[in-house]
């Protein structure tokens, strides 16, 4: 029999740490998370609005519980069997699919905005950069005809770095596309209500990105077709500091509204409402 026991060392609990602060990426305060969170990604201090992924604007937008996603068996598709030096483009988008979650770049679906059905569709920028290529069109091509067939006001929300290079041609065809949906909706005077966020440039800011009855962006959006270095090497000029924010767009009659994010819920109320009214 022993004297001596070695004692047992008691086991550590891994407690996993919770963040108590964001620093916001364009003033650099510190605010509480759950500040933030419950200011919805906005900074309370400088009113800098930050990317969220698509659940948190249906979440934001739609009255609890009344969202169901459409054509979701649209995804990915690699007619040019793209390859460069990173690797192949299918493998790109696979990789993408099981980070997010998502078959592709926009989210489409029906619910309701106070009480009036509404379609829309949510781009998310984690995918891809949020570009737009032939399963993104296919799904704001269809979520339009399902707008127009039951006649229920068509809100897309935009988030995009433009044409997605890896389908080529196709990716560009969508463009002329997507606004082919959106002329049908205006047609049959069913109201199509586009949101910028940011960034919404390249190809998706000029196609059905500023094609709204009513285009509204979230405060300093990034929003214009090339980005400025191109533009200074162009025209051998440099641009203003505002330049392509969503302040400037709109001092240059290319949107009609600012709103914050917090109100743009009961913004779009305001429109849906004006437009049943009539």
């Amino acid at each position: 029999m022993g004297w001596f026991r070695k004692k047992e060392k008691p086991q550590e609990v891994v407690t996993e740490k919770k963040d108590l602060w964001t620093i916001c990426p364009s003033c650099k305060a510190h605010v509480y998370k759950d500040e933030w969170d419950k200011n919805f990604s906005v900074c309370p201090q400088c009113n800098f609005h930050d990317k969220i992924n698509w659940k948190e604007r249906m979440d934001i937008l739609l009255d609890p519980g009344t969202f169901r996603e459409i054509n979701d068996n649209v995804s990915t598709a690699d007619p040019l069997e793209f390859k460069d030096s990173k690797g192949s483009y299918a493998e790109k988008a696979e990789a993408t699919k099981v980070k997010t979650g998502m078959k592709e770049a926009v989210i489409t679906g029906r619910g309701k905005i106070h009480g009036i059905r509404v379609v829309m569709a949510v781009m998310d920028f984690r995918f891809l950069g949020g570009s737009l290529a032939s399963g993104t069109g296919e799904k704001i091509l269809l979520a339009s005809e399902y707008a127009l067939r039951h006649k229920y006001p068509y809100i897309v929300v935009s988030a995009s770095g433009g044409a997605r290079m890896h389908e080529g041609i196709i990716s560009l065809m969508q463009m002329a596309k997507t606004c082919a949906g959106v002329a049908r909706l205006k047609k049959m005077g069913i109201p199509y209500i586009s949101i910028l966020t940011d960034p919404t440039t390249g190809g998706v800011s000029a196609s059905f990105a500023t094609m709204g009855d009513i285009n509204i962006a979230e405060p300093k959006a990034l929003i214009g077709f090339a980005g400025r270095r191109v533009i200074e090497e162009t025209i051998k000029q440099k641009l203003p500091d505002d330049f392509q924010t969503a302040e400037y767009v709109l001092d240059h009659g290319f949107i009609d509204q600012i709103v914050n994010r917090k109100e743009m819920k009961n913004f779009l109320y305001k429109v849906l409402r004006y437009w049943k009214a009539k």
